[in-house]
């Protein structure tokens, strides 16, 4: 039944078969991969596993009718939300990751820390290791803003719930700092009554008439 509701969607829908190849890569890459040397192999990483979802969404979600923005400018910025969303996910999961033997952080960035995998192993939490994640937080949330530009292109009927992912998401990196960067022993999430109330401002941004808020973005 699944193969066979992905079918249609093919059918209906003009979805390229390339993201899905490359997301069956990235499975594939669990396999034998536990550690990426830098942020290009992480890169490509988040790209194969989250990144192309996105890439998967825009033909059926749609892109506004109205729409100034170019067709690659909003694949971009549905590429940036899918590797926003697996660095929240990479930085989350430090802990859990770690008691498999897999660190999905950049080695040479761990080293500019005065980091290893013993200390990410160790799991305590120390003044180099919270200016790290400092700088990896930031890095996934350069990947959020560039996503919100593209949220506003989409089709209308389908912001909502884009903008709910995007926005509950982001959230889980301000429960990691509010962990006080302690992601070994402390799983981030966004609690019930937040989720609350970011929906119905996810709802806000959907209505909202794009051009108004996209001079409310570059103001």
């Amino acid at each position: 039944m699944l193969d066979a509701a992905l079918a249609e969607t093919v059918l209906k829908f003009p979805v390229d078969i390339q993201p899905f190849r490359d997301m069956i890569n990235g499975m594939r890459m669990d396999l034998f991969k536990s550690r990426y040397f830098n942020f290009d192999e992480l890169y490509l990483y988040c790209y194969y596993v989250a990144g192309t979802v996105g890439l998967m969404s825009v033909p059926i979600m749609g892109i506004d009718p109205g729409s100034k923005a170019s067709t690659e400018s909003v694949y971009n910025a549905a590429l940036a939300l899918g590797i926003a969303n697996q660095l929240t996910n990479i930085l989350r999961d430090v802990g859990e990751d770690a008691s498999r033997g897999r660190i999905y952080l950049p080695q040479d960035e761990l080293e500019q820390f005065g980091l290893s995998d013993d200390d990410i192993f160790a799991g305590v939490v120390t003044d180099k290791w919270r200016a790290f994640m400092k700088d990896q937080i930031k890095r996934a949330r350069i990947f959020f803003k560039q996503a919100e530009m593209g949220v506003l292109e989409l089709d209308k009927d389908s912001r909502w719930p884009v903008w709910a992912s995007l926005l509950l998401y982001e959230q889980i990196l301000d429960s990691i700092e509010a962990n006080d960067y302690d992601n070994f022993t402390k799983r981030a999430y966004v609690g019930k009554w937040k989720k609350l109330i970011t929906v119905p401002v996810a709802y806000v941004r959907a209505v909202v008439p794009p051009s108004v808020t996209r001079l409310a973005a570059t103001g």
